[in-house]
């Protein structure tokens, strides 16, 4: 068997590589975010993201969940129950699969929803500021450039 030579073996420098800063800026700005919902609601990541999702679609299914917001059924439906207990989503049985449930936010849910989306255009708002408006437009074009690229 040949010595791997390391000394002349090529290098992957993940501090430069372009799929790895992406990901390291993404979880950077989620997490900066996280601690506005976690100090503001107590949530968690998947909760946050289960709840936002509901309430983006109104009425909405966990599996369109896991679809919408790439996450485990696992961490879902552990959301939706701390959601649930909360008193912020109800379930509602189909009448024709009743092995599916349609979830929505009860009343106390749209308020909190509400606020939410308050504090996360703050947020956003704040991002932009943060980068200038136009590197932030030339991101959202690159994103969706990115994004187009690697549909499935």
């Amino acid at each position: 068997m040949d010595d791997l030579n390391t000394k002349n073996a090529p290098i992957l420098a993940l501090e430069t590589f372009l799929p790895y800063r992406l990901n390291q800026a993404a979880e950077k700005v989620s997490q900066k975010f996280a601690l506005e919902y976690k100090k503001r609601y107590g949530l968690t990541r998947p909760e946050w993201r289960t709840f936002a999702t509901i309430g983006q679609f109104g009425t909405i299914t966990a599996r369109e969940i896991c679809n919408h917001s790439p996450m485990h059924k696992t961490k879902v439906s552990r959301a939706v129950f701390a959601l649930e207990k909360r008193r912020w989503v109800k379930r509602t049985p189909d009448p024709a699969d009743r092995r599916l449930e349609h979830l929505e936010l009860t009343t106390i849910g749209q308020t909190a929803y509400k606020d939410m989306v308050g504090v996360a255009n703050v947020f956003e708002e704040k991002f932009i500021e943060s980068i200038g408006v136009k590197d932030s437009q030339f991101l959202l074009n690159a994103l969706d450039a990115i994004e187009r690229r690697f549909e499935a």
